[in-house]
């Protein structure tokens, strides 16, 4: 099976690209990846060195390079989006073009070219906040940010696709991912990288959001399962991490990293700041087997691990002017206890 996968330099994409290389059964796989600011092509690594391994430099918003990008290839499966809620805040409409326009012309090139097998990888965020209980599959779509309602659209294109042409296609929504090479934009690499350098954290409110935190592999697991498995038109919820709030998170880094609650500051809400996410991923647990692995503590420490050995690799993506170099007085890293899940 020959692959294409869209935002593959990107944080997830690329953790799947490495792991679609290491399968047997498959003949090639093309990275499509317009190298924004979250995607860089030392997250792939390894993968230059694969024969089976081909990069694209090129944006899913441009027709004509998707077209030809999407020929010869049985598979898509399509990461590319803009995925930050607090820049959706303040850009929302690069988040329509993207998503939306992005999504329509990557269906519409695989509709021409007869792909054997799509998935559209999107977000649990589009469910929206749930106080209590779980979304399954077939829960309303009530999306508060831009971000999540351009994922929210971006869905609604691609199933259309499904319904309309019998495009065979799969879409998964996971919960929010954590491992080696976020960026350092996202709260668990953020505030990680931040406390190597020493300095202060903050958080939201009283920081009483609720995240369900699912290693990156396990969700890669879990679309490679939808991949191979997945029956076409159908949606899975691919989530099984640890729920906990914000302040259950921070406190959790604090003790990996040496540091105590002093470098927290607690500051004003972001604008419609989601109480909690919840799903329900029973449905890819009993059909594909699917089965996060990853231990929350054990995942922990080994993305600040990272974080900590590869300066060279988040550093100039910050803002600050502080060197982290490791040495005394710098954070160190030590084992937590695993927090009960609430």
């Amino acid at each position: 099976m020959k692959v294409l996968i869209t935002g593959g330099a990107g944080f997830i994409g690329s953790h799947f690209a490495k792991r679609m290389l290491d399968a047997e059964d498959i003949e090639q796989v093309t990275v499509l990846d317009a190298l924004t600011y979250a995607g860089h092509r030392t997250n792939l690594g390894r993968a230059f060195l694969s024969p089976k391994f081909e990069f694209v430099h090129g944006n899913i918003c441009d027709v004509h390079l998707v077209n030809e990008v999407m020929r010869g290839h049985q598979a898509v499966v399509h990461f590319a989006a803009e995925s930050h809620v607090d820049r959706s805040l303040k850009a929302a409409a690069q988040f329509v073009e993207t998503n939306v326009h992005g999504t329509q012309n990557l269906v519409d090139a695989a509709v021409r070219h007869h792909i054997e097998r799509f998935v559209h990888v999107s977000t649990d965020e589009v469910y929206g906040p749930l106080l209590n209980g779980e979304a399954t599959e077939d829960f309303p779509l009530r999306p508060t940010v831009p971000y999540a309602a351009s994922k929210a659209a971006s869905d609604l294109v691609a199933r259309s696709a499904w319904h309309t042409y019998g495009l065979p296609l799969m879409v998964t929504r996971s919960s929010n991912n954590f491992g080696p090479c976020q960026n350092p934009e996202k709260i668990i690499p953020l505030f990680v990288t931040r406390l190597l350098r020493g300095e202060k954290v903050t958080l939201h409110s009283r920081g009483q959001h609720v995240r369900n935190w699912l290693h990156v592999e396990d969700h890669c697991a879990g679309v490679e399962l939808v991949l191979r498995r997945g029956e076409p038109g159908e949606i899975y919820n691919l989530g099984g991490g640890t729920d906990l709030t914000s302040k259950e998170l921070t406190g959790l880094l604090l003790d990996i990293s040496g540091a105590d609650w002093d470098a927290v500051t607690y500051i004003q809400d972001r604008p419609s700041n989601d109480a909690r996410y919840a799903l329900d991923w029973s449905k890819a647990c009993k059909q594909l087997g699917y089965q996060p692995v990853r231990d929350l503590g054990d995942g922990l420490r080994e993305t600040a691990a990272w974080y900590r050995d590869n300066p060279d690799r988040w550093a100039p993506l910050t803002t600050s002017t502080v060197v982290p170099v490791p040495g005394p007085g710098a954070a160190t890293l030590r084992t937590v206890q695993e927090p009960h899940h609430v």
